[in-house]
């Protein structure tokens, strides 16, 4: 996965003090500008992880359901711990959470790949349900994180 630039003329992160405000992250390659559908849109250790979770089966008629959001999942919440890094600090570092979702039944794929990046407590959350996302109706999640990194 690259981590380009963002896909609009923003900051995809920002330090105020103690907190950096992370833009809402969607799952669009940003030097590619193709979204992420398939389990193949995302890397091979990324497959691993999500077939301990009971994700990436094989089983077409299975894989075609989930793998949209799935893949997305973890696109996002990869692209905020990259995020997290190239600021000084990690996942553990963020506090909250704001999702955004296409269709609400989506959070319990979400929240299972969440899991995955935040072994420990999870930060607070908010959760919503939308009816649009940019770039297009490919996009089923976006995420923004605020992460406290005290100087």
């Amino acid at each position: 996965m690259s981590t380009g630039k963002p896909m609009a003329h923003y900051a995809a992160a920002r330090r105020v003090g103690d907190f950096v405000f992370m833009s809402g992250v969607v799952a669009v390659d940003p030097l590619t500008r193709r979204g992420v559908n398939t389990y193949e849109d995302v890397p091979t250790k990324a497959l691993a992880v999500l077939r301990k979770l009971g994700y990436v089966t094989g089983q077409m008629s299975v894989d075609a359901f989930e793998a949209p959001i799935v893949a997305q999942s973890w696109f996002v919440l990869e692209r905020i711990r990259q995020l997290a890094e190239e600021h000084g600090g990690q996942m553990s570092d963020v506090v909250k959470l704001v999702q955004y979702f296409r269709q609400l039944p989506h959070y319990a794929y979400y929240n299972r790949v969440r899991g995955v990046f935040f072994p420990g407590e999870p930060p607070v959350s908010t959760v919503v349900e939308v009816s649009r996302f940019l770039p297009g109706d490919d996009v089923l999640v976006e995420v923004e994180a605020t992460m406290y990194l005290p100087r």
